[in-house]
């Protein structure tokens, strides 16, 4: 903190001492500190907080260390010596000393919620689109060996949803009418609010039963079998991050 308020001053200690004596100043650090410090002093918190604005009060590092054992902000002596803060408190005293700084966080941080939306927006959509795929592979299997050529366009329906209902017991614990009873303010099905994980293994499971119902497995055994699948690919996915997998996007390789 010292260092930056040289930009803004020659006495780096009276910037610093300035910007702390303001009312704002201080309910970012002591939220900051009600967050990150278990032995942070409330009562004594409010009692800076009343006296902020006022002509008389006055504010410093050592001040506000001592008076609320703050650990946000440190205070160190010698050739090296300074005022040193947590980087959430630093960016925030930078951004009042400059508005332009203030003006490129603001920016940069729009810049990185835009390109991880995107990210994970492109992720997710991928992953809707291979489960329905495999649906189709599922769907086909089912036709070729579950449904009588008997049966009615209606009870035809109810087979390939009873189907579709097997794998969201196994994958999601309830069958989609349970969901939208649980969730009537919510449109869409339970599918729509899938996570990417889940989406992948919806996916890889839509082709496992495929296999199942071709090799003649009754429904009660293909959910055990599907359902052990399902939790073994969850736990592994669970320990991979997006971060690490190869790019595809936009040309990278």
């Amino acid at each position: 903190m010292t260092d930056i308020a040289k930009y803004k001053s020659s006495n780096p200690n009276d910037v610093i001492k300035n910007w702390m004596r303001g009312r704002e100043t201080l309910e970012f650090l002591g939220l900051w500190e009600r967050l990150h410090n278990p032995g942070f002093k409330p009562v004594e918190f409010d009692g800076f907080r009343n006296e902020a604005g006022l002509n008389a009060f006055t504010m410093s590092p050592t001040k506000w260390i001592e008076g609320v054992n703050a650990i946000g902000i440190v205070t160190k002596a010698g050739r090296y010596g300074g005022t040193y803060a947590h980087s959430d408190i630093a960016l925030e005293f930078a951004s009042w000393v400059s508005a332009e700084f203030k003006l490129y966080i603001m920016k940069d941080y729009q810049r990185l919620k835009r390109d991880e939306s995107s990210r994970l927006s492109f992720s997710w959509n991928l992953h809707r689109e291979i489960a329905k795929l495999n649906y189709r592979v599922q769907t086909d299997a089912i036709k070729d060996n579950l449904i009588p050529r008997e049966l009615t366009k209606k009870q035809i329906s109810y087979k390939y949803a009873s189907e579709a209902d097997m794998l969201n017991v196994a994958l999601f614990g309830k069958t989609a009418k349970e969901w939208q009873d649980d969730n009537q303010d919510k449109t869409g099905n339970m599918r729509d609010y899938a996570t990417l994980n889940q989406l992948l293994v919806l996916a890889n499971m839509e082709s496992y039963n495929a296999i199942l119902i071709e090799q003649g497995k009754q429904m009660s055994e293909r959910l055990v079998l599907i359902r052990e699948q399902a939790v073994k690919q969850l736990q592994t996915l669970e320990q991979v991050s997006l971060d690490n997998l190869p790019k595809f996007i936009e040309g990278t390789q």
